[in-house]
């Protein structure tokens, strides 16, 4: 016999399936993962403010857990108690302690501080002494903001200062000078530019004349015998050396000339008669021309 459900029975089995999927979506939303295990405990505290449900729990900086409810002692009317849920794996000191920072951004978070000198663990659903941390904004104001007030003064005598530079004439005259100098440097780039447009190509074109030059005299130095040239050099030298001998020696004309002191005495001498001589032929004419006339 085939099994047939009423459209009540599929109406409410859509509703008990959607309900169960939005149950997890919520919990999912909020970061509780309901197929993973975890173990549950329990924090004693006297003040949650800005702790909600899915507030993060962090050992060490790293998050193991979330705050799962959180629900009023009535029992003790300066209780709260904070259901926390914790990776299976994470095993928790006796002695231990969770306390509760406040962030600027994230709100409240539990911090556990792990008694890490005993070796005996709590057992899941136990009750963990909560404690409240320092305000962060408490903090901010017990110790940034005197520290602030101290130095408004000196930031006022610093603006003041700067005030005074500011309004000193030195400031504009040497504003001034450097808007010259500016005037002066843009004055300066307008004459190299028209030196670099005008008078470059020119010293450009004469150097690549020189350089053709060069090529021109050095094809012409490759052209010319070196040895060749250097030996007569050479030769030249060798005459020259050889006359200088002949000149300082004895043995000839030229020689006796130049280093017999003797003849060039006597050739003083002669001259000097010669002189002489010449001298009184034209003073005394008649002594040594005679006419005769037939």
């Amino acid at each position: 016999m085939k099994l047939r459900f009423t459209k009540e029975a599929k109406i409410g089995l859509v509703t008990i399936i959607s309900l169960a999927l939005l149950y997890m979506g919520i919990n999912y939303l909020k970061g509780i993962n309901l197929f993973k295990p975890s173990n549950h405990y329990f924090v004693s505290c006297s003040n949650v403010k800005e702790v909600t449900i899915s507030s993060p729990v962090f050992v060490e900086g790293f998050k193991v857990g979330l705050v799962r409810a959180i629900s009023y002692d009535y029992e003790s009317t300066d209780k709260i108690i904070v259901e926390i849920s914790l990776e299976e794996e994470m095993k928790i000191n006796k002695g231990s302690y969770i306390s509760i920072e406040k962030s600027l951004l994230s709100g409240g978070e539990l911090h556990l501080h792990l008694n890490k000198h005993v070796d005996d663990y709590l057992k899941s659903g136990s009750t963990i002494e909560g404690r409240n941390g320092e305000d962060m904004m408490a903090s901010v104001q017990g110790k940034i903001l005197p520290s602030v007030e101290q130095l408004l003064p000196k930031i006022d005598s610093i603006l003041s200062g700067l005030q005074l530079v500011l309004n000193h004439p030195a400031l504009t005259n040497s504003l001034t000078q450097i808007e010259n100098t500016t005037k002066n440097l843009n004055q300066s780039a307008i004459q190299l530019n028209t030196i670099l447009r005008n008078d470059i190509p020119v010293i450009v074109g004469n150097l690549k004349t020189i350089s053709s030059d060069f090529t021109e005299v050095s094809e012409g130095l490759k052209s010319i015998n070196f040895p060749e040239t250097m030996n007569l050099v050479n030769t030249t030298i060798e005459n020259l050396k050889l006359t200088t001998e002949k000149l300082n020696s004895k043995d000839n004309s030229m020689g006796l000339l130049l280093n017999d002191k003797e003849l060039y005495l006597n050739l003083n001498e002669t001259s000097s008669n010669a002189s002489k001589l010449l001298f009184d032929l034209r003073e005394n004419p008649k002594r040594y021309v005679h006419f005769s006339i037939f």
